[in-house]
């Protein structure tokens, strides 16, 4: 019997993607996140007596500034071989695209296959067979596992392989092959990477995805790790999930419908906090909240969105101190009653509402008024030109959008319940059947 580990996508020394610009974003818990998750890995190593360990590409991220990342996996690599522990490496996308990886040297304990060709270890000692090829430029678009040679029947035969398998959604479609080419190859375990979040495509033959062993970024959510395989009698026995991250991406999607007032959507907040909290096991939490359903609350929440989010930020502070963080706060939520139905209502509000609807640019209009932007998008900061939740002005997508947010805000502004903002439009709705005195 031995054990070992399968992980990839190690990221070493990533970006932080802008979150640092964020007030309160936890900068210094996702900045040395990646390293203290492969310390995690070590010791698990260790503490379970692996055999080897396998790293399926993309263990850096691009090219480095400096030899200190390379310096810091290299030590890694000491400990594991001080434990007696083998490693395996075949390179990803973003590990070639790294010029200071190729003039480094490896502890002997570590095998970096080649990029040229596939390549093959055998352990006699445990009877597995390890075959591997790396990315020798950044887009490998040929199916790399054909050039695999057939298992050896009297081997434990183990496939490392860095590859898009038959494509993934948000992945680049890098050395892609199929579930049955991989099967023919005769091996009993293919150790993938690329791809980052688990997933166990076949168990048989075992053919593993182990996810990135830390979540970056939002798209990044739930829990991640490693692989630990046990291989009894030249059988897989046992394939488990082993968490090594040091902080969590989270997206809570919250029911409010039937909420009546704001202080109850409040109260769902709460809870819904507490228990994304909970579900970390002591790691900060950052965390995406999107209030969605039909409620009584929607006026009042949209109307004064700016001070929920506030709101909502303080309450994670209070409840987790630096535990949990609201990286952003989507208000997905509808009116009780059918905007669309109260529009075609023969009365007051539904000639409002159908004026409202009619707020809209036409084609010439909506570019002459890009082009007027232009000049705006100019003075801006570059960072809010770029990222994930890029702005421009000008984009006449983004105008629309900005036009649908005001027609939205003069609508909760009209079904608003709240009589002492009459100035503002806000008592409309409840007083259109009544004297306007007291207005």
């Amino acid at each position: 019997m031995f054990k070992y580990i399968h992980a990839a996508d190690i990221h070493l020394d990533s970006a932080l993607h802008g979150l640092d610009r964020y007030e309160g974003a936890p900068v210094d818990e996702i900045r040395g996140a990646t390293r203290r998750a492969f310390d995690n890995l070590v010791e698990l190593a260790i503490d379970e007596g692996v055999a080897f360990v396998l790293l399926a590409g993309d263990l850096y991220d691009g090219d480095w500034k400096d030899y200190n990342t390379g310096l810091y996996f290299v030590a890694r690599m000491r400990r594991l071989a001080e434990a007696g522990i083998k490693v395996f490496i075949v390179a990803g996308n973003h590990d070639a695209a790294s010029r200071l990886t190729r003039h480094l040297r490896l502890p002997e304990n570590v095998t970096l296959f080649d990029t040229r060709r596939p390549e093959r270890v055998v352990l006699p000692e445990l009877n597995v067979s390890v075959c591997g090829q790396g990315f020798a430029n950044r887009a490998i678009t040929e199916d790399l596992s054909r050039g695999y040679p057939q298992g050896d029947p009297q081997l434990f035969n183990i496939g490392l392989l860095h590859t898009c398998l038959d494509g993934k959604a948000g992945h680049e479609p890098y050395a892609p092959c199929t579930v049955d080419g991989l099967t023919t190859k005769g091996y009993q375990y293919w150790a993938l990477g690329h791809v980052h979040k688990r997933e166990e495509v076949s168990r048989d033959p075992w053919i593993v995805f182990p996810g990135n062993v830390q979540g970056r970024h939002i798209r990044e959510t739930g829990a991640k790790g490693c692989t630990l395989v046990t291989v009894e009698h030249g059988e897989v026995a046992e394939v488990v999930h082993r968490d090594l991250d040091v902080m969590r991406w989270s997206v809570c999607e919250l029911e409010v419908s039937g909420s009546d007032t704001v202080d109850r959507v409040y109260e769902l907040v709460r809870e819904a906090l507490q228990q994304e909290l909970d579900l970390a096991q002591g790691r900060p939490v950052a965390l995406r909240l999107l209030l969605q359903g039909a409620c009584a609350a929607h006026p009042g929440l949209h109307l004064e969105r700016e001070r929920w989010i506030q709101e909502y930020r303080a309450l994670a502070a209070g409840i987790g101190g630096a535990g949990i963080w609201l990286e952003k706060v989507s208000f997905e939520t509808s009116p009780v009653a059918s905007v669309d139905d109260m529009r075609g209502a023969d009365d007051a509000l539904g000639g409002l509402l159908g004026g409202l609807q009619k707020l809209v640019f036409d084609e010439a209009a909506l570019h002459a008024l890009s082009a007027e932007l232009a000049d705006l998008r100019r003075k801006l900061p570059p960072e809010l030109l770029a990222g994930e939740e890029a702005y421009d002005p000008a984009d006449p997508e983004q105008i629309e959008a900005a036009l649908e947010d005001i027609r939205s805000l003069l609508v909760n502004r009209l079904l608003s319940p709240d009589p002492a903002a009459c100035r503002y439009g806000r008592c409309i709705l409840p007083r259109l059947d009544r004297s306007p005195s007291g207005c």
